[in-house]
């Protein structure tokens, strides 16, 4: 048991330092950087420690919502450390059987014989599109189905937003997510293995898929914040900017089930659910007037099993 803990909370500790966590130090500096420009529109001048009020309030950082946030990280990250290895399927597997179906449909073919930065670039392109189409598609799942909904709704009842925000989910969406990932990259893997041979690498900056890296160092932490960051009309047809993430997580039905894109917003303009940050005014954060079933850790945790168990069930 010291031994698990010891490892967990080793582990934790890395977050800051791994390019592949939200809240990896550079994503962090770079929001910083970002809020710059915010800041000077809004009061006209620089003010060193008016600024770093203005990115960190108290009201906010110290918020009980919040403080949730804070413990959901190191809770579930001991959760998934216990749980997730006993049921998450690995990535080998399905990466086999997508390229064994391929060839028993189409026959064996020799790999083409294109050059390694070719492929390299075609594989992480690849990876980047499912990933961030599939997660999408889950997201908006989670919405669409009352079940997967009460699971969903911890993240939505946040009432503050910050970086940590991002980890304010329920273990059980946790679980789809990471059921997500592992298919989606064995199924990239399968069918770049049929065609291109054992030879896959992807563009990476610091260990981290080279998309996913800027997708990060571009303000993906102020997503999750009180910080108003729009890209304008023409790029945000592209890219979800973070306030149309915040658009998100408004508690004004008129936004509800809008932006679920991660990065991309194609998917979002291809589903009808596309709301640009131009189109929408003054925002607040959470699922309703009435935040019943989110005031606690254990309501938090347990209250989705109830609800989605209630979901399921036919009325009377």
């Amino acid at each position: 048991m010291l031994d698990f803990l010891s490892i967990n909370i080793a582990e934790l500790s890395q977050y800051f330092f791994d390019a592949n966590k939200r809240i990896y130090f550079v994503y962090l500096l770079s929001a910083l950087a970002l809020a710059m420009p915010v800041y000077w529109l809004q009061h006209k001048n620089f003010a060193p420690l008016a600024f770093l009020r203005f990115v960190f309030p108290k009201k906010i950082y110290n918020h009980k919502s919040a403080r949730h946030d804070y413990a959901l990280l190191i809770i579930n990250k001991f959760i998934k450390a216990a749980l997730f290895p006993l049921i998450v399927v690995s990535m080998a597997p399905i990466a086999i059987g997508v390229s064994s179906a391929i060839e028993y449909t189409f026959g064996y073919i020799e790999p083409f014989n294109v050059s390694t930065t070719v492929i390299i670039a075609i594989f992480t392109v690849l990876l980047f599109l499912f990933d961030d189409f599939t997660r999408f598609y889950l997201h908006y799942l989670l919405h669409k189905f009352p079940a997967l909904w009460e699971f969903h709704k911890v993240h939505h009842s946040a009432l503050v937003l910050t970086p940590f925000t991002i980890y304010r989910s329920h273990p059980v969406e946790s679980l789809l997510y990471a059921f997500r990932m592992t298919l989606t990259q064995g199924f990239v893997v399968g069918v770049c293995y049929y065609f291109f041979g054992p030879t896959l690498k992807m563009y990476d900056i610091l260990g981290a898929n080279a998309f996913v890296f800027l997708f990060n160092f571009f303000g993906s932490n102020l997503r999750h914040s009180h910080i108003w960051l729009s890209w304008g009309d023409k790029i945000e047809n592209i890219f979800i900017s973070p306030a149309q993430h915040q658009i998100h997580h408004s508690d004004n039905s008129k936004h509800f089930d809008s932006n679920f894109g991660s990065a991309l917003a194609l998917w979002d303009r291809l589903f009808s659910c596309h709301i640009k940050a131009s189109q929408v005014d003054k925002i607040t954060f959470g699922i309703s007037v009435n935040h019943e079933g989110h005031n606690s850790l254990a309501q938090i945790y347990l209250e989705p099993f109830k609800k989605a168990l209630q979901a399921l069930l036919p009325k009377r």
